[in-house]
């Protein structure tokens, strides 16, 4: 059966591809690839020598998948406290599609990434002791990973504003030549530890341009929130119960 995803919009836009809440299952999300940017495109816009390597190579869903396989086998549940969990490809109309955890909040929003919770919040309490404990976690357990970029981790929330955990939803294994786990030990943990570090100072590059009146780009945007219209209604309506006088 192929899922069709477009009559709906997709909630995410990265640059290679889009999400949309999986019509069937609202705790998924589907990946599909941008229509509108092509594997070919992609191999194009690379350098010499990348540019000779397959055309599969440049496929985010399946380098996603055989990453998420690897984490699985490698580490047990107890990585997917901090990571979204994968769930496999759907036919879609815009292709093969790749199902994947969709983090959401108490109220059934879905959650905000890292960079767009810092920038309206700043580095309170709760969102500091959260990346504290993504950090380490990710020097325990010696989790590869790309660069840990703001837009690529969420932060889901209970009520009053509290943090349950932040979840890394994008960027996982490594790009080096040489798989991550044939490196020795040593040499496995000083990656891991600069990538933490660079995520701190990215923290603090994005704190200090809270002074500008436009959000940093599109990336870390949520295009809308993942629930029902009627849902969005509701809350509107007693919204505006709450602020109307009493009789």
């Amino acid at each position: 059966m192929t899922l069709i995803l477009s009559a709906q919009e997709p909630f995410a836009q990265g640059g290679n591809r889009l999400c949309f809440v999986h019509p069937e299952d609202d705790q998924r999300c589907i990946k599909v690839r941008r229509p509108d940017f092509t594997l070919e495109d992609r191999r194009r816009k690379k350098g010499f020598p990348k540019n000779l390597k397959p055309l599969y190579s440049f496929d985010d869903n399946r380098e996603e998948y055989l990453v998420m396989q690897q984490l699985t086998r490698t580490y047990g549940e107890q990585v997917f406290q901090n990571i979204s969990r994968c769930f496999g490809f759907v036919d879609t109309d815009y292709g093969k599609g790749l199902v994947s955890e969709l983090i959401r909040d108490h109220d059934g929003a879905i959650s905000q990434t890292l960079k767009k919770y810092l920038w309206d919040h700043g580095l309170n309490e709760e969102v500091q002791r959260a990346i504290d404990n993504l950090c380490r976690l990710w020097e325990q357990e010696i989790v590869p990973s790309r660069d840990l970029l703001l837009h690529n981790i969420v932060v889901q929330q209970r009520q009053e504003g509290l943090i349950s955990r932040l979840v890394v939803i994008d960027g996982l294994g490594s790009a080096g030549l040489i798989p991550f786990h044939w490196l020795p030990a040593a040499q496995r943990k000083k990656k891991v530890a600069r990538k933490t570090a660079n995520l701190h100072e990215r923290v603090n590059t994005l704190l200090s341009q809270r002074g500008q009146d436009s959000f940093p780009g599109y990336h870390g945007l949520l295009l809308h929130d993942g629930r029902p219209e009627s849902t969005l209604a509701q809350d509107i309506n007693a919204s505006e119960q709450e602020d109307s006088p009493s009789s």
